[in-house]
């Protein structure tokens, strides 16, 4: 069912003028807020080091899932090199640059660390200029750091194979987009009357709806939104990922969005569930935090114990989150050593009680860290 006598929200005689009924969106924004007090107050706590690291974790995931949206796929070793050397963090050895990478650690830090600083059409068309630095999507030349002028015509968001492809929207004409993105742009940078955490949401329909460049669109929206929620959070750091949440529930993501975009000005369903995920990610950032606190709970029981650089970097993955399991061969091929110097390695640990071997079975011996029980948290 769409809107009237129109396929799209931005061909609606109102457009744009957003409606919501704030009444309803009254407890998910207080739960939202209470969520954020309860994490800045526990960040506030742990320390500046501790603080660094979290903040590390949660914008390497940030940049990682903005791009996997969409699906690319980023080294993560990259990605936190990347963000470690520009915010001065200390993780050891760093990975040698990536120039895509770069581009988006850039987009995302001037985002977050310049959150105060407008809104510009000369800002996004560097973040996209950033994003694109070959020039190319794919193998597609594309308009690079402009507004995009549909030469091949009408930007759509289809999907489907070749034949029986399904539109799900199409964009405003390349000769409304002057006129729309200053008026986006207008009130993303003027003091407006709706809550913080709802401009953030709306912004982040609002440019996806525009649609204004030939790719990156979303994730130019999500940096638009990011810096709306820095702004409300009143701190450059960051310590939850909206991005890795909508990376999570991808699916139901664009299902609501499509469906707000070919319904009326009312956009409190979006506004809704863009809260419950906001919610969803600043309780993950809990996980996060805990993660970095036993991080750092495990470096300080070995912190008088010598270690060579491969076993410094395999238990830093293990703390990390290592995927699967992990076996001698394993070990050998991540470190590039040999078999015998990998079981080696292990052996070590395992006599120093940093390692346990897993109690899963399987035809291969699997390791795993050994930790103490950690106190639960609480609050």
């Amino acid at each position: 069912m769409n809107g009237g006598d129109y396929t799209y929200i931005w061909q609606a005689g109102e457009w744009p003028n957003w409606r919501f009924d704030l009444a309803s969106l009254a407890g998910p924004l207080a739960e939202v807020s209470r969520a954020q007090g309860l994490l800045i107050g526990r960040m506030a706590d742990v320390g500046l080091a501790l603080r660094d690291q979290a903040s590390l974790v949660t914008l390497t995931e940030e940049v990682v899932k903005t791009s996997e949206i969409e699906g690319e796929r980023l080294d993560v070793e990259s990605v936190r090199s990347s963000i470690a050397r520009r915010l001065g963090v200390d993780i050891g050895a760093l990975a040698p640059p990536d120039r895509h990478v770069e581009g988006v650690v850039e987009m995302v830090l001037d985002a977050t660390a310049n959150c105060a600083a407008p809104v510009t059409r000369e800002r996004l068309f560097g973040w996209h200029a950033a994003l694109f630095p070959t020039g190319y999507s794919g193998l597609s030349r594309i308009k690079v750091g402009a507004w995009r002028d549909d030469a091949s015509g009408p930007i759509q968001v289809i999907s489907g194979p070749i034949g029986r492809q399904r539109v799900h929207f199409e964009a405003p004409p390349a000769d409304r987009l002057e006129t729309e993105t200053n008026r986006f742009l207008e009130w993303v940078n003027a003091g407006t009357h709706e809550p913080p955490l709802i401009k953030a949401g709306l912004a982040h329909l609002w440019f996806v709806t525009l649609h204004p460049f030939d790719d990156g669109n979303g994730r130019v929206a999500r940096a638009i939104g990011d810096l709306l929620l820095t702004r409300a959070d009143g701190s450059p750091q960051r310590f939850y990922s909206l991005s890795a949440q909508i990376q999570r529930e991808r699916r139901q993501y664009y299902d609501v969005l499509e469906r707000t975009q070919k319904q009326t000005l009312d956009v409190t369903k979006w506004l809704t569930w863009f809260l419950a995920a906001l919610h969803r990610a600043v309780d993950q950032a809990q996980h996060t935090l805990d993660a970095a606190l036993a991080k750092a709970r495990f470096w300080r029981r070995f912190a008088e114990t010598p270690m060579n650089e491969r076993q410094v970097k395999l238990l830093n993955q293990l703390l990390d989150g290592f995927e699967g399991k992990l076996t001698t061969s394993k070990w050998a091929a991540i470190a590039r050593c040999s078999p015998d110097t990998a079981l080696r390695d292990i052996n070590e640990l395992l006599a120093l009680g940093a390692l346990q071997k897993s109690a899963a079975g399987g035809r291969s011996t699997s390791y795993e860290l050994n930790e103490p029980a950690a106190s639960s948290r609480t609050g």
